[in-house]
């Protein structure tokens, strides 16, 4: 089972080619794809014409979600708390509770996000970034 990010979703989306679907289908290994409430939540909020919300709401509806358990929102809340002690700080709390989700369900989070590679180093989060 693999989560798969926002940021790999706004890229494939994006792509006229097919390139990146294809990258995607590789990275997957015939594995089964998951998503969270997060990216729901993001993938719907980037549409910029009615269009698109209009395809895409559907096609959401019927992904598998992982959801959050009730401890995850404390911590999802410190990861983004000790990374700042750090001194290192995400670009959103959203990657903190998206990271929190994989960590909690044991998956693979596959994603194009650098702020996830900063919070592997502070938890123990399976992750491969796609790197395009």
């Amino acid at each position: 089972m693999v989560l798969v990010d926002t940021s790999v979703w706004i890229d494939v989306l994006r792509d006229r080619s097919g390139a990146k679907r294809d990258a995607l289908s590789k990275a997957l290994r015939g594995d089964e794809v998951v998503l969270s409430r997060f990216n729901q939540l993001e993938l719907l909020q980037g549409c910029r014409y009615e269009r698109e919300w209009t395809l895409l709401n559907p096609y959401l509806e019927a992904q598998d979600y992982l959801e959050l358990l009730p401890d995850s929102w404390r911590d999802a809340a410190r990861i983004y708390f000790d990374l700042r002690r750090k001194g290192r700080t995400v670009s959103s709390p959203i990657d903190c509770c998206i990271a929190q989700v994989a960590i909690d369900h044991d998956v693979l989070l596959l994603h194009c996000d650098e702020d996830f590679e900063l919070i592997t180093s502070i938890r123990p989060l399976r992750q491969t970034n796609l790197k395009w």
